[in-house]
């Protein structure tokens, strides 16, 4: 990983778009501090396009919707997406439709009644009223898992055919094809009608754990806040470059650079 001041100006001067995590990377101890807010809005004010893709559920994400300055949230890995309407409230968009939901929803459920009889300790996040297309089992927020029983519960995901990954705080699981990249895809689609492969280099993407690997290896410009360390052992994949700072200030370092960076392009240093 090169430090932030490796990133190249004339990369950073492309930039447009920026796609971020939400926990610990947006937020420090649960909640958005004050200088991460003030990215977001400095970041919208700039012109770019601001995006959260976060594992966690689209009720959870309902409020932070509507009071953070972004173009879409992206809840559940992908799944769904929450966008401010022409009235001031929240559309939902849904990548499946509402059977295969509600049949994917009533197999999650055995899955996770089984997950927390079978492995000690394994218990369900406490926001799981608010998923719809996922389950998550806590294994950092306010339940406290090693190692080896994180493994237990990611390979019980997939041993029922569901895809699984570990956020900071959460084990995710669910079926279908769906995850933050495919996530990423389709909400450019859906708010922009773009192909987002076709316009790569003018994207970010920050994050902090291993549900972002995939996210840190399609984009030349990813970003690992500084607490990506802790997971440095268990991602597949790298982000290209880290800041000194952890969690929302770090965030805001990233910020600080692309806004830097557009405003000598436009001195024309």
């Amino acid at each position: 990983m090169l430090q932030l001041h490796d990133w190249d100006a004339h990369r950073r001067q492309r930039i447009t778009g920026i796609l971020t995590d939400i926990d610990d990377t947006l937020t420090t101890d649960g909640a958005i501090t004050a200088d991460a807010l003030q990215a977001l809005t400095d970041l919208k004010t700039a012109g770019l396009a601001v995006v959260a893709i976060t594992g966690r559920p689209v009720g959870w994400s309902e409020p932070f919707a509507l009071a953070w300055p972004l173009d879409a949230i992206v809840a559940e890995n992908g799944a769904v997406a929450l966008k401010r309407n022409a009235s001031g409230g929240l559309d939902k968009l849904y990548q499946q439709d509402a059977a295969t939901r509600a049949a994917n929803f009533a197999r999650m459920q055995q899955v996770l009644a089984h997950i927390e009889a079978s492995i000690p300790g394994a218990r369900r996040a406490t926001d799981s009223a608010g998923r719809e297309t996922d389950i998550a089992i806590d294994h950092s927020e306010f339940t406290q898992l090693s190692e080896a029983q994180i493994d237990k519960v990611v390979l019980a995901m997939r041993h029922e055919g569901m895809h699984a990954t570990v956020s900071s705080i959460h084990i995710n699981g669910w079926y279908g094809e769906h995850n933050k990249l495919e996530g990423a895809r389709w909400i450019v689609r859906q708010l922009w009608g773009r192909e987002l492969d076709a316009e790569m280099d003018h994207w970010a993407y920050v994050g902090d754990s291993t549900n972002d690997a995939l996210m840190f290896n399609a984009f030349g410009s990813s970003v690992g806040v500084a607490n990506v360390a802790r997971f440095v052992p268990h991602l597949s994949h790298l982000p290209r470059y880290v800041t000194q700072g952890e969690r929302g200030a770090g965030f805001a370092e990233v910020a600080r650079a692309v806004l830097a960076a557009r405003t000598d392009s436009r001195n024309g240093i």
